[in-house]
């Protein structure tokens, strides 16, 4: 029994943590992201990145839909980017993205549930609205659906305390 706990503990330390994130407009994205980051970069792990694109509300005409959908993708292209570079600058490798079009909490658990390789979740925690904010609700609610573990890194830690608690 000691034998095999052994082994186990040897083939898991080889396994890379890969930290997923949500990105969105979020100010405790920063949060979220910044530790994903930083524990992947000093704990030889990985950060990628999930962007969803929710179809606009309203019933609109198929014209405007398709500019309004191309526009949003052109942005969460770019500030998928944008924020890639920011992980390798704290000094992890490329982060894997993730651009996704539906309801940001069904794709996110579907994304997880395909994806073997993402074995934690990092979010941010509202400060604004007194609870965490919907996405930590719906992912804590439903949990039996969450696969991985899930870290919630408090909206209001700076960038030094984070550095602080890894």
């Amino acid at each position: 029994m000691a034998k095999n706990i052994k082994l186990n503990k040897i083939n898991k330390s080889k396994i890379k943590r890969i930290f997923l994130v949500v990105v969105d407009e979020t100010a405790e994205m920063h949060q979220a992201l910044y530790y994903a980051a930083r524990r992947a970069a000093t704990g030889n792990g990985e950060v990628a990145l999930f962007r969803c694109i929710e179809p606009p509300e309203g019933q609109l005409w198929g014209g405007v839909t398709n500019i309004m959908e191309a526009e949003a993708e052109a942005s969460s292209k770019t500030l998928l980017v944008e924020l890639s570079q920011y992980c390798e600058d704290l000094g992890t490798k490329k982060p894997k993205t993730y651009l996704k079009k539906g309801n940001t909490s069904d794709e996110l658990i579907k994304l997880i549930n395909n994806e073997s390789r993402i074995t934690v979740l990092v979010l941010g925690a509202s400060t604004e609205t007194g609870n965490p904010g919907p996405l930590i609700n719906f992912i804590m609610n439903g949990s039996n659906e969450c696969r991985i573990p899930i870290t919630i890194v408090p909206g209001n830690l700076t960038d030094e305390q984070i550095d602080n608690l890894i």
